[in-house]
Order: structure tokens, then C-alpha cells, then sequence
């Protein structure tokens, strides 16, 4: 089946977890709504003064979650009433759904002969992979209630992936993920990338200076690139939020190292582009930013676990290093320096980028449906 005939007449449901701003997740939706711009989308809570009007052109119901008091900041304490909540979504007549998962959002119970599609971002890293992380940094109650609510969660997570007739990953490190903790088998459909927006700088414009970029949370380790970056004496530029977070990471940081919070788009472009290499320490089930900066025309050099192995090429669009240390980025960088990666032309890192675009994210997708019977 070609992508055209999925929209011809057929009622679609695009479930999602909650929609209270444009991140990753949502650009997913978003992708979705002008496959299907017909469907209708279910979520927990929706905010839509914080939604782009791609998604507010579309009918968003909300679960019983989003009525709840001060749903929309306090969402994700009501995380333990979202199963039931998500079975109570009525889906009769629909002909297709596609759930979007990272929290709560493929329980649904679609009509029998409703193909069920989930594109899966993670399994939910706080029940899984990362449960004693999030247990060993929340406070002392949410401490002594997490292992009885997030046991009960696990038997309904794992259950409600067994309702699934098709699950798609965003890399292959989230489908191993997938067939560890729900012992179901994934395509891969690496998320749609506005790769379109970004373009090289001339070689006249380019810049002496490294780059991070993205939210200041701990688990990308932007500590690790400023306090490299005092080590090595190499400038570097950081651009991301929040402010909390940056006047933290300023008591750390050289001379070199400037920090623009949270630039306006124009201004993370420039820098992108005109960057010698993103800086990536983090790991991500994909990382969207790499690529971004590949369709700059700039390498990457990152750590080289995650998502990152599905999107650089070592040797050819970046430089990996093995280990999450200090002295691993620094060696990183060295070696970088003394490669040709650092005078080679963006053409190498445009062209791996264009592998990233909505266009490959609609066909996988389309391909995924197929597979299912959809």
C-alpha cells in the first residue's frame, strides 16, 4: 500500500502521552497529522497554547487526567491513574491507531479489526532502565511510594504491550530496549528531522569554536564538556536552558567557555554551522540535535553509545570515544584536531543527515503499517 491510501476514509486515532510543548515527541505528531490529517488525537493533558498549529488544527481529547487539579503542570504526579485512563478511551469506529510511547499512551484497547501501530521513543526509562536513577534523585516520599506504584505499572506495561500488533523504534538502541523489557520485535524508524532548515556556512564564516547545545540536564553531561573545555583551553560555546543550570555550570567553567542560554532559533543555527564539532557527552535513545548539526555541515564527537550510533559515522561525520569520562572527551577532542575531520568540507555530514528527514520518517512508517496489515 502506498502512505496516500491510509487516509482515504479511514477514521485514524493518534494517541499521545501529553502534550504540553514542542519537543521531540510532539514533532513526531506533528509528522503524523500531515500523514493523517484527518486523525484525531487522544493524550492526557494537552495544553494548546503551548502546541504548534499543526497540531491544534486537530481534534484533541483529552483522558480523564487532563480535568484533574493543575493537570497541566502537575501532569506527571497522576502518572500511577493513567493506565485505567487510557483504557477508558472510547475508540469505536476507528479504523487505525498509531500510539505515540515514552509515557503512558499505547493501553488503549483499539477495535478488533483496528490495527494498532506504536512508535515507540522508550519504554518508560523511570520503570525500567532507569528506575533506581529516578528513585535515588526524588524526594523521601516519592522514594517509599515508588516500588509498589511502579511494580503494579510494570505488570500493566508489559501487559498492555502484548494489545500491540506493531511496535517502531526511534533507533536500535530503543528496540533493544523494547524486546529486553517487553520481549517484542521492532522496526526502526528514526524520527523525522527538519534537516530542510539548517544549511552549511561558507569556509570564509566558519568559526575556531566548539558547541553544546540542547536542555542543560544532567544525563547529557554538559558538565563533562565545560569542565574539558577549561582543561584543553579551547573555546567553547553553550546554548541551552535553564538559567539555574547555567549559572551552575559558570562556577565551573574556563574563560574560553561562553554560554548564550536559550538562543533564539536564527542564533543556534548560526552557531551550528559555523561550529568546528557539535560536542556530545550524553546518551540518548536518539539525539536529534547531532543531526541537526550534521545538515549544518558540522561533525560530531560523541559519546558512542545510544542513539548516536544510528546517526554519525565515526571516521566519516564525527569522532566517538568509549567512555563517559573527562578524559576520554579531552582525548576525543585531541584526536580531532589532529584529523582531517576538522578542515573537511560539510559535504560528507549533509549528505548523512538527509537520511534523517520526514520524507525517510513517512515511508518507514508507511512500511511499519504495511507489515501490520494497516
Amino acid at each position: 500500500m502506498t502512505e496516500e491510501s491510509f487516509q482515504n476514509g479511514r477514521r485514524v486515532a493518534i494517541i499521545h502521552y501529553w502534550l504540553v510543548g514542542m519537543r521531540g515527541g510532539e514533532k513526531v505528531i506533528e509528522a503524523l497529522c500531515r500523514m493523517f490529517p484527518e486523525a484525531d488525537i487522544f493524550t492526557h493533558v494537552a495544553d494548546p497554547s503551548n502546541l504548534s498549529d499543526t497540531l491544534n488544527r486537530h481534534r484533541i481529547i483529552q483522558t480523564r487526567i487532563g480535568r484533574l487539579p493543575m493537570a497541566k503542570r502537575m501532569y506527571q504526579r497522576y502518572l500511577p491513574l493513567m493506565p485505567r485512563a487510557l483504557e477508558e478511551i472510547d475508540l469505536t469506529g476507528y479504523d487505525l491507531v498509531i500510539s505515540s510511547e515514552s509515557g503512558p499512551a499505547k493501553g488503549v484497547i483499539a477495535p478488533p479489526d483496528a490495527p494498532h501501530l506504536c512508535y515507540c521513543h522508550s519504554p518508560m526509562r523511570y520503570l525500567w532502565d532507569q528506575y533506581h536513577v529516578y528513585r535515588n534523585g526524588a524526594g523521601r516520599l516519592t522514594q517509599l511510594m515508588m516500588p509498589p506504584l511502579a511494580h503494579s505499572l510494570r505488570q500493566w506495561d508489559v501487559t498492555s504491550a502484548a494489545r500491540v500488533d506493531g511496535f517502531a523504534a526511534n533507533s536500535n538502541f530503543v528496540a533493544a530496549r523494547i524486546n529486553k523489557y517487553w520481549r517484542r520485535e521492532a522496526d526502526v524508524v528514526a524520527p523525522p528531522v527538519a534537516v530542510e532548515d539548517f544549511a552549511p556556512a561558507t569556509p570564509s564564516d566558519l568559526g575556531d569554536f566548539y558547541l553544546w547545545a540542547g536542555e542543560l540536564a544532567p544525563y547529557k553531561r554538559p558538565d563533562l564538556a565545560v569542565e574539558a573545555f577549561r582543561k584543553l583551553d579551547l573555546p567553547l560555546v553553550v546554548i541551552g536552558g535553564p538559567d539555574k543550570a547555567v549559572e551552575q555550570l559558570k562556577s565551573q567553567a574556563g574563560p574560553k567557555t561562553r554560554f548564550l542560554g536559550k538562543a533564539p532559533f536564527p542564533v543556534l543555527k548560526e552557531h551550528m554551522a559555523r561550529c568546528k564539532a557539535l560536542i556530545f557527552p550524553g546518551e540518548e535513545d536518539f539525539g536529534i540535535v547531532p543531526v541537526e548539526v550534521m545538515a549544518s555541515g558540522r561533525p560530531v564527537i560523541a559519546y558512542g553509545r545510544g542513539g548516536i550510533l544510528d546517526t554519525v559515522i565515526d571516521g566519516e561525520t564525527g569522532l566517538f570515544f568509549k567512555d563517559q569520562s573527562l578524559e576520554a572527551l579531552i582525548d576525543a577532542v585531541e584526536r580531532f584536531e589532529a584529523s582531517g575531520l576538522a578542515k573537511a568540507g560539510p559535504e560528507a555530514c549533509v549528505a548523512r543527515a538527509q537520511d534523517f528527514s520526514e520524507a525517510k520518517f513517512r515511508a518507514g512508517i508507511a512500511a511499519s503499517l504495511a507489515r501490520i496489515g494497516a
